[in-house]
């Protein structure tokens, strides 16, 4: 049994360079089971950076990811794989293979990870894609027959069709319109609060953060320089925090032009 008081997810002194500044510097993060958190902040604070890092595709310099108090960071391969089987994502762009009918997006892991028989497998893509709202039918269009709002759809039935423990959500309304947007953000609070998972998401668009979010993180220049709940990122006199949310260009976050 897992001890409540240990978070679900946790980033822990994560520091990460490429060429020139540190992307992340000292990264301390945290979220409990069953919440649902949100990283803002501009772009090229290390936002994707510290999801990465936290899915395994990036090895960190320094600092571990810890998952139910877990190193994630020093765990074997077939026991990160193992882990990882934990976990969805929702890319930005909902990242679908062109190739491959809705139902075999959807049922991808069903197949290649979990080697689900094909009949079996396409059942339970199309239970998911019920879940998201999409008709049966839809299960055997390829991604170009899609809108962009139904491709997000998509990919989030893939990130759930495992009744994972932790969700990630990279963006999950770039790209769509604000009614669409709106349509996916009560999607993710419904689906993570019937899975009862844990949530970690990324976003510039603040409408989004603020319907899907129990906590809120600003990240800026590899450091949370703000966290707090939800309802607080509106009355917070936190510079950052206002500059951001204000679209101000004056303050501690030089605009890049």
């Amino acid at each position: 049994m897992v001890d409540a008081a240990i978070p679900k997810l946790a980033w822990h002194g994560v520091s990460k360079h490429f060429d020139g500044p540190p992307v992340l510097d000292g990264f301390d993060l945290s979220v409990e089971a069953g919440r649902s958190l949100v990283i803002i902040g501009g772009s090229g604070q290390g936002k994707s950076v510290s999801i990465k890092i936290a899915l395994g595709l990036i090895r960190p310099d320094a600092g571990y990811i810890a998952i139910d108090g877990v190193d994630f960071t020093a765990l074997d391969a077939p026991s990160r794989r193992q882990m990882m089987g934990r976990v969805g994502m929702l890319f930005q762009g909902a990242a679908l293979f062109d190739s491959m009918p809705v139902w075999e997006n959807v049922a991808f892991r069903l197949l290649n990870a979990d080697r689900l028989p094909r009949a079996e497998a396409r059942a339970r893509a199309i239970e998911t894609l019920d879940m998201v709202r999409l008709a049966p039918h839809v299960a055997d269009l390829y991604p170009s027959d899609l809108s962009g709002g139904m491709q997000k759809r998509v990919g989030l039935a893939r990130a759930i069709v495992g009744s994972p423990e932790i969700l990630f959500f990279d963006e999950p309304t770039t790209g769509l319109d604000p009614i669409t947007g709106s349509a996916i953000n009560a999607l993710i609070v419904d689906r993570v609060r019937s899975l009862g998972c844990t949530a970690v998401s990324i976003t510039h668009d603040l409408a989004s953060a603020r319907t899907i979010a129990d906590e809120i993180a600003m990240l800026h220049r590899g450091k949370v320089v703000w966290r707090g709940p939800a309802g607080e990122l509106d009355t917070t006199d936190n510079p950052y925090i206002r500059q951001f949310v204000d679209g101000r260009t004056e303050g501690p976050i030089n605009a890049e032009v």
